[in-house]
């Protein structure tokens, strides 16, 4: 890539006009090439099928954040060995797999700005190849013969399934709970970015502190993360990006700027929601007075505000890491996350 020279796995990078995620790139850019080599060669598959799916959505222009916070744990750590490489493509094998299983239970249309799988091969071959992916995870897992990783990865998946599971439970109804919408969070979004960093950090052999701290870092980065992107799509900073304003409002899930706004509303307001979320009745005019009605009640800063909170704690929990510019890149990723929503 352009910008920034890198020798081998690190480089000596400033900070300057790319983001936080594009440093970090740079930093663990061989690591990264690795990566995607093994991704691509292990997707590949006597099913012509399976590889153009699955190469449609992995090429589809994604950050691979999650796989960058494994290669970068084990850089950290000083760790020199490759396993990290096999580890972090099992991330984003992972990762790739619950987006095609998210986009066929959302009856999704588009997936970062391109058509969705789901709608050009179907929902059936949509789900076969993500629990084709999900195999390819496992079998790279079990490649690392290191039974720690092993248990820290399969449990994640675990976890994110539940957190599918409970989501789907709270979409429609108004009585989701702050507590509930926090567990679907971490499950859903949090376990995996919590996975991929203590993973990497596992393998060090560094100590508990280190390995710790990684994973807490990973875990309140994923929280801030979903918090700011469930804050985006009642945002006009979505639409800047080139996303979809309102997906969330119109599949009526219940996320924590409408959990805050109907608690706070006018007991006038409350038949508008229960209308919209609970019945799925919706209006053309509905997005726009439920925007609204998340900024009078202040839904949309306090969302804001604890998501800068877990950014924070995220921060925080890099003082196990020796000064580099690998923390600092990691720091401001996580102040980069909340920052990307103004």
């Amino acid at each position: 890539m352009g910008g920034p020279k890198t020798d081998e796995r690190r480089g000596d990078v400033k900070a300057g006009d790319v983001s936080p995620v594009e440093r970090l790139h740079v930093l663990v850019a061989t690591d990264m090439a690795a990566t995607d080599r093994l991704i691509h060669t292990r997707m590949t598959s006597g099913v012509a099928l399976i590889p153009d799916l699955a190469r449609h959505l992995i090429d589809s222009g994604g950050k691979r954040l999650r796989p960058m916070l494994t290669l970068a744990a084990a850089q950290a750590g000083g760790y020199a060995g490759d396993h990290h490489v096999k580890l972090a493509a099992s991330v984003e094998f992972i990762h790739t797999a619950t987006l095609l299983h998210d986009d066929v239970v959302d009856e999704s249309a588009l997936r970062r700005g391109k058509v969705s799988a789901n709608l050009m091969w179907g929902n059936k071959p949509s789900v076969l190849v993500g629990d084709f992916l999900f195999s390819r995870a496992f079998q790279l897992m079990v490649e690392t013969d290191n039974l720690a990783v092993l248990d820290i990865l399969a449990g994640a998946s675990a976890v994110i399934a539940e957190g599918e599971v409970m989501q789907l439970k709270s979409t429609n109804t108004l009585a989701v709970t702050e507590d509930h919408y926090l567990k679907v969070v971490s499950s859903k979004t949090a376990a995996l970015f919590a996975a991929a960093a203590h993973s990497g950090a596992l393998l060090t052999g560094q100590g508990e502190d280190f390995v710790t701290g990684m994973r807490a870092y990973g875990e309140n980065l994923g929280i801030a993360f979903q918090l700011v992107d469930d804050a985006l799509d009642y945002s006009g900073r979505q639409a800047l990006m080139g996303k979809t304003v309102g997906d969330d409002f119109r599949e009526a899930k219940m996320t924590l700027p409408i959990i805050l706004a109907h608690a706070r509303s006018r007991d006038s307001d409350k038949p508008f929601w229960k209308r919209v979320i609970e019945t799925g009745n919706q209006t053309e005019s509905d997005l726009d007075r439920a925007i609204t009605l998340i900024e009078q009640t202040g839904a949309m800063q306090e969302t804001m505000s604890r998501a800068r909170a877990y950014a924070d704690a995220a921060k925080a929990a890099l003082k196990v890491l020796p000064a580099s510019d690998i923390r600092d890149a990691l720091a401001d990723i996580a102040d980069f996350c909340v920052e990307r929503a103004y």
